[in-house]
């Protein structure tokens, strides 16, 4: 074990000494040089200046791991450094190497994460994000679209054909956010200052998707919202990290958030406010609230009481799902949406006709999750200022299923017509403009409804262009109907 200094007064003899692994100093000594932003960034974060045992001692609210006692392989004495974190669970990871003679994971997993924060992950998995791969990849009906518009396009004789699917597409876009599958495939060389070294080869990676689909066999990336090597709570907590995946046009929630008067304040007032505290106290360290306090952090009032529990499960104080597919609905009682068959046999929560699948969750389950939402909202506003605004999500949502069901039915008739063929229901003009309407437009209304932010319900993907888009699809119809 190495003692070193890392802060000092003045020139005055105020040394605090942390104590580093042996294997972590050998790590340092390279990268500093070799990648010291690396180093740097991960000088800065709490890893590199909190034991465990340092953290065992913190009152239970202020604590940021999960562990009630040391049971790892970590030694209590030291920081965790770099190869507390890239040593873990080395019999699971197929992407572990020898590494100048230290065995080395490349990819910090959150299986590995779980050794300090095991009641994060537990909540994390099973949630939508935890499955975000696997529900594009097994839902034939979400493939389709990942595939049809991904894929490389040729024309042959006049008509537009699917030539290739592409990969590089589909990871570049879906599942840069979704998560990509990292395998092993076999061994390379690079050159580095130190010579060559021998390293596993990664395939689709990088990526720090929410459900990326790690070598040790696990699903997610912690670093999707703490990313390495500070792996600060400060950037998870702020709105842009959120806006990474969740902006327009299909989930506007950044977009809407930046225009509401929620994201007005922050812009106006976001150096007054304080990111890291644990837990986070509503009033004192934030004066708006942004993405992490409504559906993640622990939030409490200045006199300590519990507000809302942190949570990692980022649907669980959500009652419905804004997103509709093609309507809004109940969230989905698992993560795993692949699963979900509709009374018509297709992969979506609801049916053409508005119809619920089975596996939403029940009234009883929805009442308690708005119950949790509207106790954050009170810690702002009024009973009757959040009664009122419940009510017009509730209202606002059922109208723009309504708009959403009117394109369905010409959708619906385009089909029985034979205009288009349903066959692949995202390749053709009329199904472009039928897809616009749930995916972008009723979500768009939708969100800016729940988030107050006007614009994105009026002219930017709202009801104006819904309402014309309606036309746009009704008259394709009538134009191929008397060819």
């Amino acid at each position: 074990m190495i003692l070193l200094p890392v802060m000092f007064l003045t020139g005055l003899s105020f040394v605090t000494e942390q104590p580093y692994s042996d294997e972590t100093q050998a790590c340092i000594d390279c990268h500093s040089t070799i990648t010291p932003g690396i180093v740097k960034d991960w000088e800065k974060s709490l890893h590199s200046k909190t034991t465990i045992n340092d953290a065992l001692k913190k009152e239970m609210l202020a604590r940021r791991i999960s562990i009630t006692e040391n049971n790892s392989n970590v030694s209590g004495e030291i920081i965790i450094g770099c190869y507390e974190c890239h040593s873990q669970n080395i019999e699971l990871h197929a992407d572990n190497f020898d590494h100048f003679g230290y065995q080395i994971n490349v990819v910090v997993s959150p299986k590995d994460c779980a050794v300090c924060h095991p009641t994060e992950v537990e909540q994390y998995t099973g949630t939508k994000k935890f499955h975000a791969n696997d529900n594009l990849t097994k839902n034939p009906t979400y493939h389709a679209l990942v595939k049809t518009t991904t894929a490389i396009k040729d024309v042959v004789d006049g008509e537009i054909e699917i030539s290739r699917e592409s990969e590089i597409n589909a990871n570049e876009t879906c599942y840069a956010c979704h998560g990509t599958e990292v395998k092993v495939d076999g061994m390379r060389i690079i050159e580095s200052d130190l010579g060559e070294i021998e390293v596993p080869n990664l395939t689709n990676w990088p990526n720090q998707g929410v459900g990326r689909i790690n070598p040790d066999g696990s699903r997610g990336a912690c670093t999707s919202c703490h990313p390495r090597h500070s792996f600060s709570i400060e950037v998870a907590r702020k709105p842009y990290t959120c806006g990474q995946c969740h902006l327009e046009p299909d989930v506007p929630a950044y977009n809407v958030y930046k225009e509401s008067k929620h994201g007005n304040i922050f812009e106006s007032k976001k150096s007054e406010m304080t990111f890291d505290s644990v837990p986070w106290v509503v009033g004192k360290d934030f004066k708006v609230p942004t993405c992490a306090s409504c559906h993640n952090s622990l939030i409490t009032d200045e006199n300590g009481v519990v507000v809302s529990e942190r949570t990692h499960n980022f649907s669980s104080r959500i009652w419905v799902r804004i997103f509709g597919l093609i309507y809004s609905h109940p969230q989905i009682a698992k993560g795993s949406t692949y699963e979900i068959v509709n009374q018509d046999g297709l992969g979506l929560p609801t049916t053409f006709d508005g119809r619920l699948a089975d596996g939403l969750i029940d009234e009883t389950e929805q009442k308690n999750r708005k119950d949790i939402m509207s106790g954050l909202c009170k810690s702002c506003h009024s009973s009757s200022w959040v009664s009122s605004q419940l009510s017009k999500i509730e209202k606002v949502n059922k109208e723009a299923d309504d708009i959403v069901a009117a394109a369905t039915k010409l959708m619906l008739h385009a089909w029985e017509m034979r205009i288009e063929n349903s066959e692949n229901p995202f390749d053709e003009n009329i199904e472009n403009l039928w897809v616009k309407q749930w995916l972008f437009y009723a979500n768009s209304i939708r969100y800016a409804t729940a988030m107050m932010g006007p614009d994105y319900a009026a002219f930017k993907n709202g009801w104006t262009e819904a309402s014309h888009n309606l036309q746009k699809m009704n008259d394709l119809i009538k134009q191929k109907s008397n060819k």
